[in-house]
């Protein structure tokens, strides 16, 4: 089998841009239904692979139809955002094989994150094998990549300082937050939104124990959950341009496609508070807040995007744990290498094991008719092991007198590689060879 990786995130591709391609998780496995019926059933194995900062295809299919793959992978992906194939190439990468592996190591490690060795990474990939497990299009090449990803991700953050250290996401809002409040005590924050990022926030503002805390979010149900791990309120999505005005600090991230908070809601909100000015995150891809709040002058948004010079800052204090990272990548890289040649030997060895059961079986079922004859057992057995013998030869010395000049010479050393390999002695005398399987 062979592998490709084809993306785009938060280095070759605009917020705005990579917001066009996010896919929610319970959108994964029609998706790659639809990927499979635009490759024509060609496509055995794809899994999808979205966050905030990146959209990714990885497909694992015959190595012979690998690359004529990628252009209507390419295709149906720019479809699904509304751009044309030829846009889209200008903003994408596509990795193959050893280089696909390197690069979902690297990504599930939190090496290729804007946050250097964010964690959220690790489950957004489960995400993306529990949603093409559910499609029917994970199989043994993918499974077996995903799987040394989380296995390379955890001696990173064990054996490395990154996990250690790492600065998330969340982290990073917070910090943002408390350069502009002198004392984040004294402040309102609403969450807008339930899902794992909102609560990953959530949790460090919590230690910042700030005056009050609210959940908003489109199911109250699940609002309410949350907002009672936090000691919260909980106010429904709906709600919200009333109230808007009550909070110091807005953060949101939602699965919604189109923005929930606009322009005119925050300029009401900024009259209603007089002035007083608002620190503003949208962690969403797509965007939740009208991207036109930020030329509000009295709000302060900032996008996954502008965190990144901040994230960077700390990054830079980590290189060497970012060359021991580099190093349990590389040899993970090698080992899936390894086990993807052997793999690709597979089908070869199953037709020479079916072959040689045939061989067996038609010498086998002559014996016995000859047996049955009332040949002799030993004469018999002459005849089966010539047969045998003769069959297995054939092919190779056919090869070996169809050949010349130095394709023959090629053909004699594998010939004789194959069928002269030397034999040594055992240590009880006996003569063993190394040509076993």
């Amino acid at each position: 089998m062979s592998v490709f990786a084809l993306g785009l995130n938060h280095n070759t591709a605009p917020l705005d841009l990579r917001g066009r391609f996010a896919f929610a998780p319970d959108q994964l496995p029609p998706a790659l239904r639809g990927l499979r019926d635009q490759l024509m059933r060609a496509m055995p194995e794809a899994a999808i692979l979205s966050t905030c900062n990146r959209t990714e295809l990885y497909v694992a299919t015959d190595p012979l139809r690998s690359r004529e793959m990628v252009r209507p992978a390419i295709d149906w992906l720019a479809a699904h955002g509304g751009v044309s194939g030829d846009k889209l190439l200008d903003h994408t990468y596509v990795l193959e094989n050893h280089e696909a592996a390197r690069h979902a190591f690297r990504v599930a490690s939190g090496l290729d994150s804007m946050v250097l060795g964010e964690p959220q990474i690790l489950g957004q990939m489960k995400q993306a094998v529990r949603g093409a497990d559910e499609a029917g299009t994970l199989g043994t090449t993918l499974h077996q990549l995903f799987q040394r990803s989380f296995s390379v991700a955890k001696e990173v953050r064990t054996s490395t300082e990154i996990g250690t250290h790492s600065i998330s996401m969340a982290a990073a809002t917070v910090r943002l937050a408390s350069q502009l409040f002198e004392d984040l005590r004294q402040c309102n924050v609403l969450f807008v939104g339930a899902g794992e990022m909102i609560e990953l926030v959530a949790t460090h503002f919590a230690a910042k124990e700030p005056k009050l805390m609210a959940v908003a979010n489109r199911t109250l149900e699940r609002g309410e959950k949350l907002a009672n791990r936090f000691g919260a309120q909980a106010m429904r999505l709906a709600d919200l341009p009333s109230r808007l005005h009550e909070f110091d600090a807005i953060i949101s991230c939602t699965a919604s496609s189109l923005p929930i908070i606009g322009l005119g809601a925050v300029e009401r909100a900024l009259k209603a508070r007089r002035r007083r000015p608002m620190f503003m995150v949208d962690l969403a891809v797509p965007r939740d807040i009208e991207p036109e709040v930020s030329q509000l002058s009295d709000v302060y948004l900032y996008t996954v995007d502008d965190l990144t010079e901040l994230t960077r800052t700390a990054g830079e204090k980590r290189l060497a744990a970012v060359e021991q990272a580099e190093a349990i990548i590389d040899a993970g890289v090698q080992s899936f290498s390894h086990w993807l040649d052997q793999r690709a030997s597979v089908p070869l060895i199953q037709a020479l094991n079916r072959q040689a059961d045939d061989w067996r079986a038609g010498e086998i079922a002559r014996a016995r008719k000859l047996l049955a004859k009332g040949s002799d057992v030993d004469s018999v057995l002459e005849a089966l092991s010539r047969g045998l013998t003769q069959k297995m030869l054939h092919g190779a010395l056919a090869e070996l007198h169809s050949s010349e000049g130095e394709q023959r010479h090629q053909m004699a050393e594998v010939v004789s590689r194959l069928f002269l390999r030397q034999t040594s002695r055992n240590p009880a005398g006996e003569e063993s060879g190394n040509g076993g399987l």
